[in-house]
């Protein structure tokens, strides 16, 4: 089973001028070229289309999406990339982070990324959504 992590950095999510907390996209990054999850795939998307919840992280599994909206904490982001390496350790329970189930929101539009297929190890790519 394949998972994706997208996470918006587009018009307004990570947008300082608007008040909005940055998104640590290179903290991302870094974590998946360290240590990357080997079946999870981090995505860093242009405008998701829902700005008005803000910094907003999609987590894309067989048995569908997890919106998440309002991230403000790197430690937040610590979170999601330690629910991708237990999900890409086998855990087949792999437990929702508590402390990130308040940002949970339903969207009523799938998330279609476009990119090409990478074949680098570290499974890392700049997508765009539409």
């Amino acid at each position: 089973m394949d998972a994706s992590v997208i996470v918006c950095s587009g018009c307004c999510c990570g947008n300082l001028g608007k008040g909005y907390d940055e998104v640590p996209v290179y903290d991302l990054k870094s974590a998946w070229e360290k240590n990357a999850p080997t079946n999870v795939e981090l995505t860093i998307s242009g405008c998701l289309g829902v700005c008005g919840m803000r910094n907003v992280v999609v987590l894309q599994t067989e048995i569908g999406e997890t919106w998440l909206g309002g991230l403000s904490t790197r430690e937040e982001y610590d979170l999601i990339v330690e629910w991708a390496h237990k999900f890409s350790s086998g855990q087949v329970e792999t437990t929702f982070p508590e402390e990130l189930e308040s940002l949970i929101f339903e969207s009523l539009r799938p998330v279609n990324i476009i990119k090409p297929r990478l074949h680098a190890p570290t499974q890392i790519s700049q997508g765009v959504a539409n």
